[in-house]
């Protein structure tokens, strides 16, 4: 008779004697050797925003769409840890953890700082939230993670090790290598992998492995990785104990009905024993908890000290409250080899027909206003730091918060309610401050009156850490225009037609967004060339001159209707584009790099699967099931039109009613610029649509393409092919889509085919020689994954709406075979940082004599190498400065610029004396050097690789070099013992 039943007999006993029993329950177990540890993990999951918003989840209003209050979790959480000095609970998201403690009285505080000490309350992962990793930019995954990491130091004192990803839909090789390994974590753990993966690894007990993200760092960037076996909840069993859950508690009394302690302990036994079969060593994990759980943190508690004394007392395994932290520390003291993984777990599929690919662009305006800000919010830190932080006004944090919350994985995924997409537009929209409806072709600065001697001041800064020369392009009403530089030189200008399209996407959204018609419209884009020096700005004026003076070139303009050519070609320098009589696309060379290619490009749509057939699964924000391909055919009696001149020039070209297309070629420049505008997408035939482009050559390129990683490293694809395990194709389509956040390309072994793009979008290789991109997606069925709306976004104006219109663009290159990778890290870097327009109005006077009107904060004779970019520059409260540099390329990736590169302080900060520099982890939260020696190094298993890792040396405090490795980024805390006044130059 075992030891539970012996002790249940002895309870009923006294029970039937009448007595009154106490029952002590004992829940200190450690790990116990030679016996099956189970880790007992409490834990919530708390969205910053899905069905409600964060402010709404954190209070705890709006519970007609959710009963969730995040409030309630923390308030109750406390109480519940002091009643048992072994109960531990871990927590994730700094953004409710922020609010809640901002509110709490020094007591509570004190109480909290003590369970963190101990132990028994952990900040893992500690980011502002639990970022995506398919759509978001790594610059922006280290923002969030360096704040929420920042107020667990000062606060706390505590430093994160433990990566905790348990809800994004698939998972990236930069966060286990970069957002892993260094920052510091000795494990990372998550759920959501294929589901043919998942069933693979369950057989040959590979669900724990050592990750290996990075080919250019190879083991160094090493990662211990857990993959649940089934989700991120309770095991099999019936063990969700929140006040309102359906699970039968641990009923323990005697004196009552229902009592059921043995069956619990053989239910828990049961799923433990299971887990274990497909686990290796003698420890395993049982997250106990879910979204939003732990209301009432005591009903969980309760069951679970229950569960943890009468399973040790059964004897049959080891039952202990424990936190990843601990079961790390155990899985490490195995001293076990574990299975290599490397790449990625993209794309995710948790049923045949379920690709969680259409998130990859769902929602593609506030995947665009997320990467906008994101540039945005690099360029006014740096701003900032040459200004000096304002102690009492506005600053950059605002905005950093807003854009914190928007890397959620239910945000920038475009995978929350559409009041929610809203609540993370407004919040954006609170901490930006220039032209705010540029891409609709409204300016208001730019749209003055030039008649009455007034002027446009441009001031231009770049935020990188090279020179730039760009076109840039401003909306206008004045024909008889001239544009002078900060040295009083005229600058050569062009004037194109704003095409109708534009007017009418400016008219509505104008109106909808400002409340106001936007009046009078401009007539022309005005487009001239910029200079900028690094990290630094310039001036231009534009203003009113007399029509027989030096003007800005009117562009001409050709039509195709009526013409009997049979081939046009446009572009001014060595790229050409050559469209047949057809009017399309046909033809690209380049008479410098002698490459000529045919190719085509096109429109289509995918029609969204409805889930009326035998299998129900809709295609909907997450999952992306097409029903069928619909090319889209150009309108005939629509020609296309050219607009030349010495600038740039351009084809427009009505696709059809809802697509229209600008096709730029640029002096000087060596790639293509398409925007595009689509929409209103139709649905009135009662179809869901998912807008393509695709781009068709003859190369042969053997089902290959690559992919980058979160905007990072390049990673090779192979249609209907995963590297680890043999993949049963379901879904040819969505089944080989994955996120493209930088770029994407092919390649044959004489050229390389490259497209990059401006925000998150999902792409593929669908057959050999072509590339295509997902641009929109408009879809009338919700794929019930849990927000419960279809994925309708309209514009509403005199109460009627419409379906919403997307402006983009994306950028296209050919190059020799091994040469496209330069272009793909230097202009993939001025996509992300885009030149910052300020604007301003001369009205008689000369404005540069009261202003400077070209600055650079570098020694003018320098610029960064062409492989590294400033990533940060950032004033911290202190007075001290956050500093980041990256090199941009991976070992191997190019013949030159793979190399080790090296920049000079005293050089990019010439007019400040450093005093003291310290390197530190990637979120900034302890010394590098302190966390290379006790990260943990895990064992793998087959021979050792023959690795040549390049990292940068030690910074010598006399030269101030820092030197980067290939794909290497390097934190510093810097102080400066003086500086120039900022003051004066902004």
């Amino acid at each position: 008779m075992g030891p539970v039943r012996l002790a249940l007999l002895a309870v009923v006993a006294l029970a039937a004697a009448g007595e009154a029993v106490y029952i002590p329950y004992n829940t200190s177990a450690g790990v116990a050797a030679g016996k099956l540890n189970v880790h007992v993990v409490p834990h919530t999951h708390d969205d910053v925003g899905w069905l409600k918003t964060v402010d709404q989840y954190y209070v705890g209003s709006n519970n007609s769409i959710q009963g969730a209050c995040v409030q309630n979790v923390l308030d109750s959480l406390i109480p519940a840890l002091l009643k048992d000095e072994n109960r531990k609970f871990i927590y994730v998201e700094q953004a409710f953890f922020q609010r809640w403690w901002r509110n709490q009285n020094d007591m509570i505080k004190d109480t909290v700082k003590g369970l963190i000490s101990s132990g028994r309350l952990e900040l893992i992962n500690g980011g502002m939230c639990m970022h995506d990793e398919a759509t978001v930019h790594y610059i922006d995954m280290i923002d969030q993670t360096t704040l929420g990491h920042k107020f667990i130091k000062e606060e706390f004192g505590q430093v994160p090790r433990i990566g905790w990803q348990i809800d994004p839909f698939g998972h990236s090789a930069v966060q286990a290598y970069l957002l892993g390994a260094e920052v510091g974590f000795d494990a990372f753990y998550f759920f959501r992998i294929d589901y043919q993966d998942r069933d693979t690894r369950k057989g040959t007990k590979e669900l724990e492995v050592v990750w290996r993200g990075s080919k250019s760092f190879g083991s160094s960037a090493d990662i211990f990785a857990g993959i649940f076996p089934k989700n991120y909840e309770p095991p099999p069993g019936d063990f969700y104990f929140e006040v309102d859950d359906d699970s039968p508690v641990v009923q323990d009394d005697p004196l009552l009905f229902d009592y059921n302690v043995e069956e619990r302990v053989n239910d828990f036994v049961a799923a433990a024993l299971a887990q274990a079969n497909i686990t290796r060593t003698n420890h395993i994990m049982f997250t106990m908890g879910t979204d939003f759980k732990y209301q009432y943190a005591e009903s969980w508690f309760r069951n679970m000290d229950k569960l943890i004394h009468y399973v040790n007392k059964d004897g049959r395994i080891n039952a202990l409250y424990s936190t990843p932290s601990i079961y790390t520390d155990a899985k490490y003291a195995a001293n076990e080899q574990w299975p290599l993984k490397t790449n990625d777990f993209f794309p995710y599929a948790d049923n045949p027909n379920a690709y969680w690919t259409g998130y990859f662009t769902s929602r593609p305006a506030l995947k665009r206003y997320v990467r906008m800000m994101s540039g945005y919010y690099l360029a006014a830190r740096q701003l900032e730091f040459f200004k000096g932080k304002s102690k009492s006004g506005p600053t950059t944090d605002y905005l950093g918060d807003a854009l914190a919350l928007a890397q959620h994985h239910d945000a920038v995924t475009g995978t929350e309610k559409q009041h929610v997409a809203n609540d993370y537009a407004k919040r954006l929209s609170i901490g930006y401050t220039r032209c705010l409806l540029l891409n609709v072709t409204f300016c208001p600065p730019s749209e003055m009156d030039f008649s009455k001697g007034k002027g446009l001041v441009v001031l231009v800064y770049n935020s990188l850490g090279w020179k730039r020369e760009d076109i840039l392009r401003v909306p206008v009403f004045s024909d008889s225009i001239v544009v002078h530089d900060s040295e009083g030189r005229e600058v050569e200008s062009q004037l194109l037609p704003i095409a109708s399209a534009s007017l009418n996407i400016r008219d509505k959204h104008v109106k909808a967004y400002l409340g106001t018609s936007p009046g009078a419209k401009p007539k022309f884009w005005l487009a001239f060339p910029v200079s900028v020096p690094p990290l630094g700005f310039n001036t231009y004026f534009v203003s009113s001159t007399k029509k027989s003076a030096s003007v800005s070139s009117k562009s001409t303009i050709y039509s195709s209707q009526g013409s009997e050519d049979s081939n046009l070609q446009v572009g001014q320098g060595n790229l050409k584009l050559q469209y047949n009589a057809a009017g399309a696309l046909s033809l690209y060379s380049d008479s410098k790099t002698l490459i000529e290619a045919n190719f085509e490009q096109k429109y289509k749509y995918y029609i969204g699967q409805d889930g009326n057939g035998s299998d129900p699964q809709a295609s909907g924000a997450y999952i992306f099931r097409p029903n069928g391909t619909v090319p889209v055919k150009t309108d005939s009696q629509v020609p296309l039109t050219v607009l030349r001149g010495p600038i740039v020039d351009e084809v427009h070209q009505q696709i059809n009613s809802w697509i229209y297309q600008i096709t730029r070629v640029y002096k000087g420049k060596d790639y293509v610029e398409t925007e595009f505008i689509v929409g209103p997408v139709p649905t009135d035939d009662g179809n869901g649509k998912e807008v393509a482009t695709e781009i068709v050559t003859n190369m042969v390129t053997n089902k290959t393409f690559y992919t980058d990683s979160s905007g990072r490293d390049f990673i090779k694809r192979i249609r209907d092919y995963r590297s680890e395990w043999k993949i049963e194709v379901h879904q040819p389509i969505a089944g080989n889509y994955y996120p493209v956040n930088l770029g994407i390309y092919v390649e044959d072994g004489n050229k390389e085919l490259s497209v990059l793009v401006d925000r998150s979008v999902g792409g593929s290789s669908i057959k050999d020689g072509q590339i295509e991109l997902m641009l929109h997606r408009r879809l009338l069925h919700d794929d019930g994954r849990g927000v419960a709306e279809a994925l309708d976004e309209t514009v509403c104006l005199n109460n009627q709406c419409e379906g919403l219109i997307i402006e983009g663009k994306y950028y296209l290159k050919i190059d020799p075979q091994g040469e496209g990778a330069r272009w793909r890290r230097t202009f993939g870097q001025e996509i992300y940082s885009p030149l910052l327009l300020a604007f301003s109005e001369q009205d008689g006077g000369n404005w540069a004599n009261s202003h400077i009107p070209k600055f650079s904060a570098m020694d003018p004779t320098y610029s960064l190498p062409d492989n590294v970019a400033l990533l940060t520059l950032q004033e911290l409260e202190d007075g001290s400065v956050l500093l980041r540099f990256a090199h941009l390329y991976e070992a191997g990736e190019h013949k030159d610029l793979s190399a080790l590169a090296s920049v000079d302080l005293k050089r990019v900060f010439p007019d400040k004396k450093i005093g003291k520099i310290i390197e530190t982890s990637l979120s900034a939260n302890q010394e590098r050097a302190a966390m290379e020696k006790k990260r943990l190094k895990w064992k793998v298993q087959g021979p050792e690789a023959d690795e040549k890792v390049v990292r940068g040396g030690p910074v010598d405090p006399a030269k101030l070099v820092v030197e980067l490795g290939p794909m290497e980024i390097r934190t510093f805390i810097v102080s400066f013992e003086r500086s120039i006044s900022g003051e004066q130059l902004l």
